[in-house]
């Protein structure tokens, strides 16, 4: 019986596609899908990073650029793609944040392009090639639950991708949907600001965590592996925040 489960939830020869997947937290996923056996597909819009990305995972994982942020795009992607087990869509550009009375809302809009619309777009055209057993996965932030000053839209995102995955999980049944939400991480996410800045957040955040660290994209890549491993949660949003919702 243990043999049987170990069987049912590995991701050996499993088909993983990961779109956002050149770098940040979807690189560091495909890695550990890869290294648990499955089979990668990694997807973003940088046909370079695609290539760099490649030279990180096992002979035989693909890679496509093609800009996420086109529906038409991400439909053909996946008429073309065929069938597959697990989607994890972490693609994202960097965030800017501002306070309300500085926030361009032109800007706003372009961050749920590809953040909020383009995770749909991918849910609507993946559904119908998801194999039995598979699974989506989504990644939001613990922006909704626990905001700053000036992380309105980051809030805002972050609380609509968890509507979202409740709903997906209702809706395409019994395909799971959950989603990772991430607490401060250390990836590209924050390149827009100074590095002066960005180490301070690194230094200041982390000191403040009950883990006393701040994330690696790993963390979130451990994360994003047990959810396609499981077979019995859906509709979840799993934190992995070092304890930031707690202080």
């Amino acid at each position: 019986m243990e043999s049987q489960q170990t069987n049912k939830t590995a991701l050996t020869g499993k088909r993983v596609i990961v779109l956002g997947g050149s770098s940040g937290l979807g690189l560091a996923t495909a890695i550990a899908a890869a290294a648990e056996g499955a089979k990668v597909v990694i997807v973003s819009g940088n046909q370079q990073r695609i290539n760099e990305a490649l030279t990180r995972l096992p002979a035989g994982c693909e890679g496509y650029a093609i800009d996420l942020a086109r529906e038409e795009n991400i439909q053909s992607f996946f008429e073309k793609a065929g069938n597959f087990d697990h989607l994890v869509y972490t693609a994202g550009e960097n965030l800017v944040l501002n306070n309300i009375s500085d926030t361009n809302l032109e800007q706003a809009h372009a961050f749920f392009n590809l953040r909020y619309w383009g995770a749909l777009a991918a849910v609507k055209y993946s559904a119908p090639y998801i194999n039995k057993g598979g699974s989506i996965n989504l990644v939001g932030g613990i922006a909704s639950p626990r905001p700053q000053a000036g992380w309105g839209i980051a809030a805002s995102i972050c609380g609509a991708m968890e509507g979202f995955t409740r709903a997906m999980a209702v809706e395409l049944a019994p395909i799971r949907v959950n989603q990772v939400s991430p607490g401060v991480i250390r990836t590209n996410l924050w390149n827009s600001m100074s590095a002066e800045d960005r180490n301070n957040l690194y230094t200041s955040v982390g000191a403040a965590l009950p883990v006393k660290r701040i994330g690696e994209a790993e963390d979130i890549a451990q994360a994003f592996v047990y959810m396609m491993k499981q077979q019995f949660a859906t509709g979840q949003i799993l934190t992995v925040d070092g304890g930031a919702v707690l202080i």
